[in-house]
């Protein structure tokens, strides 16, 4: 489901105002009391990218993937209140047990990578790509997708993704199928590819809007297709950044996220998936000086973390994720007190047809090592 469609869902309710004028200490006495009365029947996740105002709540932190395996692992909470965006929930959905309830504290609170690849799209892309390349094509998509994405790509006998253990599905993909459709973001797929040794001219771009193949070469050179679609926050990060950055201090690293642009990536002296961002930083030694290129959120937080190092945002105009922040501390003390008078709000629910298809690509996912 897209944003659109949520926006326009007419069963979704909105916060009422009255949580827009409660006191800040109010509103934390009441989600510790709520947490308390609730105990193990509550548990909430949080994002890394959540403000400090919702993560100081949350009882696990990390990657969506991550989050939503915990979700699926703890049997007695009977409501997980995930603390992240609309595919993230869907996913701790579809891993959930049938008693377990998935809420959502803002239904607004989407990724605009996501919604840069829906069904209509995904369709008219396949089909026009297999009349161009036949039965060679496998897809992949990155778990920032939508349910049903994932379910097209598990009913083509595809996998998901994460920034973590992309080149190890990458690898696994290339040895069932000759081309690989990567969705939805560009930036992460062709800098996975590259790694592997595709160069850059065996990678064309499907321009979902303009519903064409975006290359200068032979159609039988292509081995990645890559969809048009981008990180918003991700993508900010410039060449630009990083040449300011070293002028400034030339024994500063740069350290950036997959979904930055390949340039960015290669200029930087290291790449890797939120984890890896944070492992470096942790095991680097004092004094050592590091511009990141990822979510504000998180570099704010790895800078209070790390005193001892010198650490910065590689763009310093950047914000944080606008969808991701939608999450704030009145939407989840709304959201527990929803719980709380039997009347939840924000449920998420994926059709069991989708579910069945999505868990294929995430179970394959999973498989390989």
């Amino acid at each position: 489901m897209s944003m659109l469609d949520l926006l326009t869902n007419q069963n979704e309710t909105m916060m009422p105002d009255e949580y827009k004028h409660r006191s800040y200490e109010e509103m934390k006495k009441r989600v510790i009391e709520i947490k308390q009365a609730f105990g193990e029947k509550l548990f909430i996740p949080g994002h890394h990218y959540q403000k400090d105002e919702v993560i100081q709540f949350a009882d696990a932190t990390g990657d969506s993937l991550q989050l939503a395996q915990m979700a699926a692992d703890n049997h007695k909470a009977e409501y997980i209140v995930f603390c992240g965006v609309h595919f993230m929930a869907e996913t701790a959905d579809m891993l959930s047990k049938k008693n377990q309830h998935v809420l959502l504290p803002d239904m607004r609170a989407g990724c605009s990578m996501a919604d840069m690849a829906n069904m209509k799209q995904t369709d008219r892309a396949w089909e026009k790509l297999t009349d161009l390349f036949g039965d060679t094509i496998l897809p992949l998509t990155y778990v920032n997708s939508t349910a049903a994405i994932k379910a097209f790509v598990g009913k083509h006998g595809g996998a998901t993704v994460t920034s973590s253990n992309a080149k190890n599905v990458l690898k696994w993909a290339l040895t069932q199928k000759e081309r690989i459709l990567f969705l939805p973001d560009q930036h992460l797929g062709r800098n996975t590819a590259f790694d592997l040794g595709i160069p850059l001219e065996q990678m064309a771009v499907w321009d979902q809007i303009e519903e064409k193949l975006i290359t200068d070469q032979p159609l039988h050179n292509i081995k990645m297709i890559l969809w048009k679609g981008h990180c918003s926050v991700h993508e900010k990060f410039t060449i630009k950044n990083i040449e300011e950055m070293r002028k400034r201090d030339r024994d500063i690293q740069i350290l950036v996220h997959p979904e930055c642009t390949h340039e960015v990536v290669r200029a930087s002296d290291l790449a890797g998936s939120t984890k890896f961002i944070i492992d470096t930083i942790e095991q680097a030694p004092p004094g050592s000086k590091w511009a990141i290129g990822t979510e504000m959120n998180l570099v704010k937080r790895i800078i209070d973390q790390h005193p001892d190092k010198q650490i910065e945002s590689l763009n310093p105009d950047m914000c944080p994720c606008l969808t991701m922040n939608r999450i704030d501390l009145p939407h989840l003390l709304w959201s527990l007190e929803s719980i709380e008078k039997g009347k939840p709000v924000g449920l998420i629910q994926v059709e069991e047809e989708i579910t069945k298809e999505a868990l294929h690509a995430l179970n394959r996912m999973l498989t390989i090592r």
